[in-house]
């Protein structure tokens, strides 16, 4: 046999991927000067340039989650690799953990603590609702053996938010550790872990902080740091032992697994234009570009999902109208104008459309080409809406409120 056998049937060439504008759940669009410092000279990843830059990257990561915790660092891998290094690092079998499902990661919350050999006591919450505050103070007055509190603070799957500071409160008046997840949240709208006393969080580079997909920006509490140092049995993951981790992140740089030294870079850079640009004026930028897309698709006739106190300004879920094909205009936009948007997930699968306003994404003329592209779209495909109404209504939020100073 020859390696003909093995060639591909159709001939292979560089790939170029399309240029698109991501508004969609994520990822978002990744900004210029991320793509230039991935595109730098590869170094080791135990290099003393490199582990240099690796502190200033903890220092940037301790800024954007607001907390002094040491164990602050990205995890090799997306927001879900993040998301089960907490759990397994915090649960060993027979924990009781309380999670709060009101959405798709809710679920994948339950899912991790099943995996761990816990038990997951489910506080149920409905679709589009923020987690209810007194059905986890209920919940933990029944379970006084509760370990963990997991919650997520950003709904991707919904576009809700939670109030993290009230549950963190009850987590710890019935002396629980808390495990929240701020893949959608940060960098868009506030995060204060040591203010809110949250001892684990996780996220996502790909989102607010407009970083491509594969890192996951984690932090935890010494008090998380002491009950992985105090467990009588290993964590059930060695890559993801923070335990060993903490060889390669603290001050010894011991060898434990090849970082991708590029992804890094962009992480660094993503993380220094945010600091640059200050949390309050990006979390105030997330704010009027939702306000200015919510002016423009009222005047569609478009209704939005969550109630208006627990909307993400990042993440906006609306309902599609009556008699609309929702999959035929998501490929409209993405054909014609190389707009991508969000579909529903799960209970909301073919009700919905997400429109993500994420880091780089969140933009004035991002605003105003969206709402352009789905009048046009929704008019083709015989939709009666008022030519021009979308982009005016929302061009006049932006000339009544300016940007803050």
């Amino acid at each position: 046999m020859t390696t003909e056998s093995f060639r591909p049937e159709k001939k292979i060439t560089t790939f170029y991927p399309p240029q698109r504008t991501l508004m969609g759940p994520g990822p978002s669009d990744t900004h210029p000067r991320v793509l230039s410092a991935m595109a730098r000279p590869t170094l080791g990843h135990l290099d003393p340039v490199f582990t240099e830059m690796m502190e200033e990257l903890k220092g940037l990561l301790r800024y954007v989650f607001q907390t002094t915790n040491l164990m602050t660092f990205p995890v090799s891998g997306p927001g879900s690799v993040g998301m089960e290094m907490c759990f397994v690092n915090m649960i060993v079998p027979g924990d009781k953990v309380v999670v709060c499902r009101n959405g798709v990661f809710g679920g994948r919350m339950i899912e991790n603590v099943e995996r761990c050999g816990g038990i997951p006591l489910v506080v149920e919450d409905k679709w589009g609702d923020p987690v209810d505050p007194q059905k986890v103070e209920d919940m933990l007055k029944k379970n006084p053996d509760a370990k963990i509190v997991a919650f997520v603070h950003a709904e991707t799957s919904t576009g809700v938010q939670s109030d993290a500071r009230t549950i963190a409160q009850i987590a710890r008046k019935h002396d629980c550790l808390t495990i929240m997840d701020t893949v959608t949240s940060l960098g868009g709208t506030p995060v204060y872990m040591d203010a809110w006393d949250i001892d684990a969080i996780y996220s996502g580079s790909q989102k607010c902080l407009s970083c491509p997909p594969g890192l996951s920006p984690v932090s935890f509490s010494e008090r998380v740091v002491d009950l992985v140092r105090n467990r009588t049995e290993k964590v059930h993951s060695w890559f993801m032992d923070i335990s060993l981790l903490l060889g390669y992140w603290g001050a010894s740089r011991t060898y434990h697994h090849t970082a991708p030294t590029n992804s890094l870079y962009g992480l660094h850079e993503s993380l220094v234009i945010l600091y640059e640009e200050g949390l309050e004026r990006s979390w105030a930028r997330h704010r009027r570009n939702h306000e200015a897309l919510k002016a423009g698709l009222k005047t569609l006739g478009i209704e939005y999902v969550v109630a208006e106190p627990y909307r993400l300004p990042q993440l906006n879920s609306v309902y599609v109208p009556a008699g609309v094909d929702e999959k035929e205009v998501r490929r409209r936009l993405l054909d014609s104008y190389n707009l991508e948007i969000g579909a529903g997930l799960g209970d909301f699968a073919g009700k919905i459309w997400r429109f993500g306003l994420m880091g780089n994404s969140s933009k004035l003329e991002n605003v105003v080409f969206c709402l352009d592209a789905l009048e046009h779209v929704l008019i083709d495909m015989g939709v009666k809406v008022n030519r021009g109404t979308a982009s005016s209504a929302a061009h006049q939020y932006y000339a009544t409120n300016p940007v803050l100073a």
